[in-house]
């Protein structure tokens, strides 16, 4: 290489910095703390009075010790009863997930008036609260675990669908052009393009869902849609922080397991 050449040759990684992109960040950047300052002042959020709150915490947590194993027996049978509205909950959301979640795909669904509506009809059921489904609920069939079973299927439904439909618009659209080039149908195009690349993912959303609805099934009692809710509610008002331990270090118990399960059936899927 000449002196000449050596003098004016750049660098390839020498570009200029534009400017306004630079600033779209920056203003971009100002904006978020704009908005979040004003959401702390407008909602009084203030560190400082957590940090003077502090002492009282402890004292809070101070009478759930000794827990009192006793209440044990007690709350075990409303446990199971609310890990089967769990079950049943998330199961039969899936189960109506799956059709819907195809429709509302924007790669797999290019008709607007079919994804529209399905996506309106997901947006509605991640509208309504799961404590709202368990009153509107309760107020139609009684009183009992049916309403809070109702409850989380439509909430669960709600969910799985807005995962599982995102997630499928993130797929490799490569197997799905290879198969329309070579001629399969809508049915063969989703089961053997679509479906491969979504159900480990899909699986894992379930699986979380599941631990969701553990924790919601927990507090739908409240309203009287069954399960260990009810003691919960009774614990906490009758300043019983003993047993309501015992309720919450149970429910950390049965989460945990769930998580190790869903751990295991990810990675042999994967």
């Amino acid at each position: 290489m000449s002196g000449w050449e050596a003098a004016h040759l750049k660098p390839s990684h020498d570009y200029p910095i534009k400017p306004a992109a630079s600033l779209k960040k920056w203003m971009t950047l100002i904006l978020f703390l704009v908005l979040l300052w004003l959401s702390a002042r407008q909602t009084e959020v203030s560190f400082g009075e957590l940090f003077y709150g502090i002492p009282e915490m402890g004292k809070f947590f101070a009478k759930m010790f000794p827990p009192d194993w006793s209440y044990f027996q007690v709350v075990i049978k409303p446990m199971v009863e609310t890990i089967q509205m769990a079950i049943l909950g998330t199961t039969f959301g899936a189960l109506f997930a799956l059709p819907i979640v195809f429709f509302a795909a924007g790669n797999v669904t290019k008709s607007w008036t079919l994804r529209t509506p399905a996506r309106v009809i997901l947006n509605l059921c991640r509208t309504i609260p799961d404590l709202l489904f368990a009153a509107l609920f309760a107020a139609v069939v009684g009183y009992g675990p049916l309403a809070g079973t109702l409850a989380l299927i439509f909430f669960s439904f709600g969910i799985l669908s807005k995962w599982a439909y995102e997630a499928i618009e993130t797929i490799d659209n490569g197997p799905l052009e290879a198969m329309t080039a070579v001629g399969a149908n809508k049915l063969q195009w989703i089961y053997f393009g679509v479906i491969p690349q979504v159900i480990a993912q899909f699986v894992g959303f379930v699986m979380y869902m599941f631990e969701i609805n553990i924790r919601a099934a927990a507090i739908l009692g409240i309203v009287g849609a069954g399960g260990i809710g009810i003691y919960l509610n009774r614990t906490l008002g009758m300043f019983r922080y003993d047993q309501t331990v015992i309720i919450i270090l149970l429910t950390l118990a049965i989460v945990l397991v769930i998580d190790a399960i869903s751990t295991r059936i990810r990675g042999k899927l994967i």
